[in-house]
């Protein structure tokens, strides 16, 4: 299954075409879905869409604002079940350290979600390294234990951020 670039998920935001970025995360969303038998219900579907509209990572309490604005008064609970299908389904990644949730660039492959975060504008780009995933899990394996979930965070400055030196 097609997955994104690693360029269009990085900071390298001159190059990006972000309403190409939504599209294809929403046809891979589609896609796994329906190979998976799940329903991507439609309110599944818009906090999705919601999570994508920035590469910056979203609370919960800021979809469920969203979805309150657009469509009446939304349930709390309506927004996290949404969010833990989106979760078990490999959709999105939560940013345990920020509360928050980005979309996910590789839903349809096992890895750790590497995130380099920065500090100053709050930006999060996903990348995707499988010596980095496959350290993880052999180290895991050598002290006899099993991960079930891989969240890297760095923190850092982005080039947009950072002051020219």
């Amino acid at each position: 299954m097609k997955n994104f670039d690693t360029v269009s998920l990085s900071f390298d935001t001159n190059n990006h075409d972000h309403g190409r970025c939504i599209h294809t995360a929403m046809k891979v969303a589609d896609k796994l879905c329906l190979s998976r038998s799940v329903r991507l219900t439609p309110a599944r579907r818009r906090v999705l869409e919601l999570i994508w509209e920035s590469h910056h990572p979203v609370g919960a309490y800021d979809v469920l604002s969203r979805l309150s604005q657009e469509s009446g008064k939304t349930a709390p609970p309506t927004v996290y079940r949404a969010l833990e299908f989106l979760m078990e389904q490999g959709l999105i990644h939560r940013i345990e350290s920020l509360n928050a949730y980005v979309g996910c660039a590789h839903p349809a492959e096992e890895h750790a979600g590497l995130f380099l975060i920065c500090t100053d504008c709050g930006c999060a780009a996903e990348v995707h390294d499988e010596a980095i995933d496959q350290a993880i899990v052999t180290k895991a394996a050598t002290l006899g234990f099993r991960p079930e979930q891989r969240t890297l965070e760095v923190r850092g400055t982005c080039p947009d951020c950072r002051p020219n030196t």
